[in-house]
């Protein structure tokens, strides 16, 4: 439009962008980015560090439902979660005391995103009490709270949008059914093949032998089967009777 009102050009919208792209028109992007951390913050045990975030879902009928969850740092073990029809920001101190009822003596540190749900009188209360600490991802530290997120991702795209999602009942079944099975039986390729419960609860250290020599064993017998069978190229040709 500029080059229209200088009177230079006069040509269809795509006819200009051929042009552009032809005669190399465009502005040089010279911008550098700031490197970003290639592994996000990891803790060395269970309870060190947990993540707690709050996730949109919509229904059929166009209402919301919240999904609210708190996820271990060390083992990915989903230690609380909650589905409500209406935003509530008192639930994420509702779900930090019951992951925190059966610690000891830990005292998680607690990576939240900005929000009245995670920064509320409730929750203050909790901190003040000294059961947890709590950082703000990506300004009390460089980290993100990447690590829930991608948790979101993974059960929003690999099984509630496979469903139905018609009523808050239903979601919160599937939500249910997912987190029993991420927790007790879909194994997390970080851990070798464990668990997150079996990290969580330090039940799985023989899993990652267990599975090395199982796919060794299994080599060894694929090498044999494949030694063993002849090719009928390679054959010596057989003598011709008239």
């Amino acid at each position: 439009m500029h080059a229209q009102r200088l009177g230079k050009v006069f040509a269809s919208a795509t006819t200009w962008y051929k042009l552009v792209r032809l005669n190399k028109w465009r502005r040089p992007r010279l911008r550098v980015h700031p490197s970003k951390p290639k592994d996000g913050i990891r803790s060395s045990a269970p309870n060190e560090i947990w993540h707690v975030d709050t996730t949109l879902i919509r229904l059929l009928d166009g209402k919301r439902a919240y999904l609210h969850a708190i996820i271990d740092n060390y083992s990915r073990r989903i230690l609380a979660w909650k589905v409500s029809s209406t935003f509530d920001p008192s639930i994420t101190a509702e779900l930090l005391l019951n992951a925190a009822s059966a610690l000891t003596d830990e005292k998680p540190t607690l990576l939240v995103d900005g929000g009245v749900e995670n920064f509320n009188g409730a929750v203050d209360e909790l901190v003040d009490s000294g059961l947890l600490q709590r950082l703000l991802a990506q300004t009390d530290i460089s980290f993100s709270n990447s690590l829930i997120e991608s948790w979101w991702r993974a059960l929003k795209h690999q099984w509630l949008y496979l469903n139905t999602l018609d009523t808050a009942r239903r979601l919160e079944k599937l939500v249910a059914f997912y987190v029993d099975e991420h927790n007790t039986h879909i194994p997390h390729s970080a851990f070798d093949g464990q668990t997150p419960d079996e990290m969580y609860f330090g039940r799985g250290e023989h899993i990652p032998d267990q599975l090395a020599a199982a796919k060794k064993a299994a080599r060894q017998s694929r090498l044999k089967v494949n030694r063993a069978t002849t090719c009928p190229t390679c054959e010596p040709p057989k003598p011709i009777v008239n």
